[in-house]
């Protein structure tokens, strides 16, 4: 057969790569999506492993995953996957409801053995029948070959097993025509302070590679075809990563130095890691006892004139909100971000869930107004942590940014911005002109207070937890004093909507239906969207990134539907919020609480079944 003939054309292809938690399938993961977003290609993925430290190996529980969407038009990891991986039995069985009818299966044949099937649970010595597998299968031993490649490294057999990981990647990127380059800079670079390791995992991915070109293991190869990408500097970044990038990126806008109070939490560690990476640009991340010493800290480097920040994951903001209520009193800028898990209490820890907004909302004692986002994608926590921070020091005022396990750990080609495409910051200090006559709770025509940058001469001040006279900034009890403060707070956070864009609209104006989510659903939603108004129905869709206050339209745009179709990953938190704000809406849940993001399929479902009841 002629070898062009061989090459499908494709505009985006699923890849999922599963295994045990020891056999580095988030590390083939990432480095297949490094390499596909500097090709150019859009990308978003999915890494989903357990919360287990390690479970016993080739068991059910151990297994993890890390699945890749790539090409043109992708939003989402995709619902099915094109290409499984599974490097053991238990990922087969764990990962086969993934793969698409007529999809591809690869398998490390040599752990399909009596054990292997009986960790796994089968009953019978055929997995694919028992399991009735939709694909392909490819049966590679790729444990024989890793050991045959590095017989003369001088590795001993577990350390060789490691390296099974990238003779897969190499058998996927033949068969995604992927040059070797990008993947072997990568391993390179990786290992740099281990060489032979370096070259062993080289060796072993053009292993991969050559074997898939000698044998054919498929019928064909696939290219992706995309659109030319904007010029610029393209990488992969997830979520967590760009949301610590945001706020560098708002420090130098504003002029204030980053401080990071935190305390290690699954999933939102990986801000603290990144930000303590960067000393180099002036930043002070520092890992306190506890989530209470966390956001303390980052109170009192604020009163001091930082851009102050603190993270965490559900349980950490109820440890933190008392704190946070010191905030509000203060009117100190502060961001707190809240990369959302399953829970309640531990719950699941490696799991995304949106259960968090009612208490990012309204979880603090007294009448405790803040300023609430959230980030819709990986690379939107760039954005959405660069908006947390301006209005926090524009607004004097806590913003807590909500994203979750599933954006925060996954990720998406991103071009790297330049410094001009982002506003300059203007913190709202003490004008010259007022300086003589200045009190601590002094304020601009937004009821902004002014913020006084401790060491400045004549601006020296108190502030607490205790209330405040309006006027003189003293401590105050009289009731009358305490209910304008109150009033004050709350306008300050109101007058927010002056200052973010209003709600848009996709999709159809004119349509009776409207589907509204919020964070990092966002592309589900896009996607199912863009299908039911393929099927010739007229559907309009809104995703909120601004949840407290909302954007000063919103009532306008939703009360123009006769259904208002609310998904979000929890019991309706947000529709109920929604429906407070706005009673005139006819609100219907879309609901999903499994500790895993929606598939597109779940919601097409659901609009479709409340088009045939209207």
């Amino acid at each position: 057969m002629d070898e062009k003939a061989k090459v499908q054309f494709r505009q985006s292809i699923v890849v999922r790569f599963a295994g045990d938690s020891g056999d580095g399938m988030q590390l083939a993961g990432t480095i297949f999506s490094n390499v596909s977003a500097g090709l150019g290609d859009q990308i978003s993925t999915f890494p989903d492993y357990p919360a287990e430290v390690r479970a016993p190996q080739g068991s059910l529980n151990g297994v993890s995953g890390f699945q890749v969407h790539m090409g043109h038009g992708v939003h989402t990891p995709g619902d099915e996957c094109d290409v499984l991986v599974a490097m053991n039995p238990a990922a087969l069985k764990q990962n086969a409801k993934y793969l698409r009818k007529g999809g591809a299966c690869i398998v490390d044949i040599d752990t399909f053995n009596k054990s292997g099937l009986d960790k796994a649970m089968f009953t019978t010595d055929d997995p694919y029948t028992e399991i009735n597998l939709r694909g392909q299968v490819v049966e590679v031993p790729m444990t024989s070959l890793v050991k045959a490649a590095l017989e003369d490294s001088g590795m001993d057999f577990k350390a060789q097993m490691k390296c099974r990981n990238m003779f897969a990647l190499g058998l996927v990127c033949w068969l995604f025509n992927i040059p070797m380059e990008s993947p072997i800079k990568f391993i390179n670079n990786k290992f740099a302070a281990k060489p032979a390791i370096a070259q062993a995992n080289e060796k072993v991915i053009r292993g991969g590679y050559d074997y898939g070109h000698n044998i054919h293991a498929s019928v064909s190869t696939y290219r992706i075809e995309t659109d030319e990408p904007r010029p610029g500097i393209y990488t992969d970044v997830n979520g967590n990563k760009a949301t610590a990038w945001g706020l560098i990126m708002a420090s130098e806008k504003s002029g204030r130095p980053l401080f990071l109070g935190s305390y290690p939490i699954t999933p939102a560690t990986d801000i603290l890691h990144e930000l303590a990476k960067r000393r180099d640009l002036g930043v002070k991340a520092v890992q306190m006892e506890d989530e209470i010493g966390g956001i303390c800290a980052a109170i009192g480097a604020s009163f001091a004139g930082n851009l102050a920040v603190t993270s965490t994951s559900g349980p950490g903001l109820s440890l933190k909100s008392e704190a946070l209520g010191l905030a509000v009193m203060a009117e100190l800028p502060l961001v707190l971000i809240d990369v959302q898990r399953g829970g309640p209490s531990t719950g699941l820890p490696t799991k995304t869930e949106q259960t968090d907004l009612l208490q990012a909302l309204y979880g603090r004692s007294g009448e405790c107004p803040l300023v609430v986002l959230a980030a819709l994608s990986p690379t939107d926590c760039f954005n959405m942590a660069f908006e947390a921070a301006r209005i926090a020091i524009e607004h004097m005022t806590p913003v807590v940014l909500l994203t979750d396990a599933f954006i925060a750990n996954g990720s998406s080609a991103w071009r790297i911005p330049e410094e001009d495409e982002f506003p300059e910051i203007k913190p709202n200090y003490v004008p010259d002109a007022l300086k003589a006559v200045w009190k601590p709770y002094m304020r601009n025509a937004r009821d902004v207070r002014y913020w006084a940058i401790p060491g400045t001469e004549g601006l020296e001040h108190l502030v607490g937890g205790l209330e405040k006279d309006y006027n003189s900034g003293i401590i105050s009890n009289d009731p009358i004093n305490h209910a304008q403060m109150v009033e004050t707070r709350q306008h300050k956070v109101d007058n927010v909507a002056l200052d973010i864009p209003e709600l848009q609209l996709r999709g159809d104006r004119d349509a009776d239906t409207i589907i509204v989510g919020w964070g990092g659903t966002y592309g589900h939603i896009l996607d199912a969207v863009r299908e039911v108004r393929a099927q010739g129905k007229k559907l309009a869709m809104a995703q909120f990134r601004y949840i407290n206050p909302l954007p000063k339209n919103t009532a306008d745009v939703l009360n123009r539907f006769k259904t208002v179709n609310v998904a979000e990953l929890n019991n309706g938190q947000f529709a109920s919020y929604l429906q407070s704000k706005i009673p005139s809406l006819n609100i219907c849940h879309i609901n999903k609480t499994q500790g895993q993001p929606f598939m597109v399929q779940e919601i097409v479902s659901e609009i479709n079944k409340v088009m045939e009841d209207e």
